[in-house]
């Protein structure tokens, strides 16, 4: 029995992928321009949570200290990106889907090149205190560690999808990709190098090239099954 590649399945709904991408597009375009002008109710809402975490943080050193080791080992951008690397060599030598794990590898390329360009452009101050309890570079907005966490979980997710693994697999990974996701965020506001916005901003903003990269991937025309495999 012929078991259809990555590359193979029956193609997306352009419409849903599309439309999908344009409300989540809008809704990082409204929060980047909100923080970019400094919207006084929303500063004055992310100053005060971020201090009610920071006491926490403080207040509560075995809870930080695992939130550090989850942002800095388990969650780190670096280590999301590596395990998309890993999926891209199991593309190719797997599955022979040379096009999707181009497209995989060119996807989370050009996220971290846009989250890069967005921080330099906005160079949002991280917050400041008395007695941090950990501490990050670079400007604050958009957060990396949010965008990256949505941006590796929601394309591998798709793949998962797509490839037709069983239920509790899909579950496992759906609940894991989740928690990572929302995780992570939490960790970056606990620890007090971000602002809230800045992990809402960084979950919008990889949702939206997750989003944009299905609408693409589906623009391929589909192969027959015994042509699936890239050549």
């Amino acid at each position: 029995m012929h078991t259809p590649s990555v590359d193979s399945p029956p193609r997306p709904d352009h419409r849903t992928a599309a439309g999908l991408t344009g409300v989540l597009a809008a809704c990082s375009i409204l929060l980047l321009t909100l923080v970019a002008a400094r919207w006084s109710p929303l500063m004055s809402a992310d100053r005060d949570i971020a201090a009610t975490t920071h006491h926490w943080a403080v207040d509560q050193p075995g809870i930080t200290q695992a939130c550090r080791v989850l942002t800095d080992w388990v969650w780190d951008p670096w280590t999301m990106r590596l395990l998309c690397a890993v999926v891209v060599v199991w593309l190719v030598v797997r599955l022979a889907a040379r096009w999707t794990a181009v497209w995989l590898a060119l996807t989370v390329a050009l996220g971290s090149l846009l989250q890069q360009g967005v921080k330099a452009a906005v160079d949002r101050p991280r917050p400041v205190w008395p007695d941090p309890v950990d501490s990050a570079h670079f400007a604050a907005f958009p957060s990396g560690h949010a965008m990256t966490a949505t941006l590796a979980c929601g394309l591998l997710l798709w793949l998962l999808h797509r490839h037709g693994v069983t239920p509790v697999v899909w579950r496992t990974a759906l609940a894991v990709g989740i928690v990572s996701v929302v995780g992570v965020g939490l960790t970056r506001v606990w620890l007090g190098v971000h602002w809230p916005t800045d992990v809402v901003g960084g979950w919008l903003l990889g949702a939206t090239v997750v989003a944009l990269a299905v609408w693409v991937h589906g623009l391929r025309p589909q192969r027959a099954p015994q042509d699936a495999g890239d050549s």
